[in-house]
C-alpha cells in the first residue's frame, strides 16, 4: 500500500494539502503526519471501493446478470436501488474502521515485503494459496457466527433481505457485518509474509469475487469452488454454504448444501413453477428460522 500511497501523494495529495495550506495560511501537513496519512487513506480507500463496487457490479449487471431473475417472487420492488443505497450507507463506516489496518501496514507492522526473491518465486504462489485458504476459513466462521441468534438480527439480517440477489447485493450489508467479513483480508499479512503486489492483486480479486458470487450467473458446476450457485443456496436457504471461496469448510463442518440442477439450468431457473416452489420453501422455513434466531 505504501507504493500506491506514494503515487497518490505525488500526483494528488501533495497538491491538495499545499492548496489547503495556502487557503488557510497554514503550513502544509507533511507526508509523515499521522493525521495526513489517516485522511489520505480514508479518501483513497473510500474512492477506490466506491469506484470498484459500482464499476464491477455495474458491468456484471449489464453484461452477465440474468435479469429474468428480477421476476422472482422474492425479488423486492426497486431492489437494485435499495441494494445500492444500502452499500452506499455502509461503505464510509467500513472505510473508517479499515484505516488503522492500512496504517499498520504503512508503518511496517505487517509482513508485507518488496523484494520478489526474498522468499523465492515459488512462495509467491504459495502465499496466494495460503491467503485464499486462511481468509476462507476465517470468513466461514465469521459468517457462521453472524447467524447466531445473539448476532444475526443486529448485524447480518440486513444482508439477507436480498433473497434473490443482483451484483449490487455484494456490498449491501450492515457496516459492522461488512467490516467483520473483511477483517481476515487485513489480518493475513500480519500473520504470514506476502509480496506487496501479490497482496494488492488479491485484494482486488476478493472484491471482484464478492460481486461474482452475487451475480446470479452460474457458469460452472464445481463442487469445490464456492461460486454464485452455492452462495445463492445460502441466500435462499440461509443456514448453508457459509464459505467465501471454496466449499471445503462447509464440507468439513457439515453446512454444505449442493445446488440443485435447476439453479444451473437457466430455462429451469427462470421457470415460474421453480420460482414459486422456491418462494414457498422460503415462506415455510423463514418464520421458523427467524423465531429460532430470536429465541435461542
Amino acid at each position: 500500500m505504501d507504493v500506491v500511497m506514494g503515487y497518490m501523494d505525488t500526483y494528488v495529495f501533495d497538491g491538495v494539502y499545499n492548496q489547503a495550506a495556502a487557503l488557510t495560511s497554514t503550513t502544509p501537513l507533511p507526508r509523515d503526519s499521522l493525521l495526513r496519512q489517516s485522511l489520505s487513506l480514508f479518501v483513497f480507500i473510500y474512492a477506490y471501493i466506491v469506484a470498484f463496487y459500482f464499476g464491477t457490479a455495474g458491468l456484471s449487471y449489464r453484461f452477465i446478470y440474468d435479469k429474468k431473475q428480477e421476476s422472482h417472487p422474492k425479488f423486492l420492488p426497486r431492489q437494485k436501488l435499495l441494494e445500492m443505497a444500502c452499500a452506499s450507507r455502509a461503505l464510509p463506516t467500513i472505510t473508517l474502521m479499515t484505516v488503522p489496518w492500512i496504517m499498520g501496514q504503512l508503518h511496517g507492522y505487517s509482513m508485507v515485503y518488496k523484494e520478489w526473491t526474498k522468499f523465492g518465486y515459488v512462495y509467491l504462489g504459495v502465499s496466494a494459496v495460503m491467503f485464499i485458504l486462511f481468509t476462507d476459513f476465517c470468513i466461514y466462521w465469521v459468517h457462521r457466527l453472524e447467524h447466531h441468534p445473539l448476532v444475526y438480527a443486529k448485524c447480518h439480517k440486513l444482508h439477507h433481505k436480498w433473497i434473490v440477489c443482483t451484483p449490487y447485493a455484494s456490498h449491501a450489508f450492515h457496516p459492522v457485518d461488512g467490516y467483520l467479513q473483511s477483517l481476515p483480508y487485513h489480518m493475513a499479512v500480519f500473520i504470514f509474509p506476502m509480496h506487496e503486489y501479490v497482496y494488492l492483486a488479491l485484494f482486488a480479486f476478493v472484491n471482484v469475487w464478492s460481486v461474482m458470487i452475487h451475480d446470479g450467473e452460474y457458469m460452472a458446476s464445481n463442487g469445490v469452488v464456492n461460486g454464485a450457485a452455492h452462495h445463492t443456496v445460502h441466500h435462499l436457504y440461509f443456514n448453508y454454504n457459509y464459505g467465501q471461496f471454496t466449499t471445503l469448510f462447509d464440507r468439513l463442518f457439515n453446512t454444505y448444501r449442493k445446488p440443485s440442477q435447476e439453479i444451473y439450468d437457466r430455462s429451469r431457473r427462470n421457470s415460474k413453477t421453480v420460482q414459486a416452489a422456491q418462494a414457498q420453501d422460503i415462506d415455510t422455513a423463514l418464520p421458523t428460522l427467524e423465531n429460532s434466531k430470536k429465541t435461542q
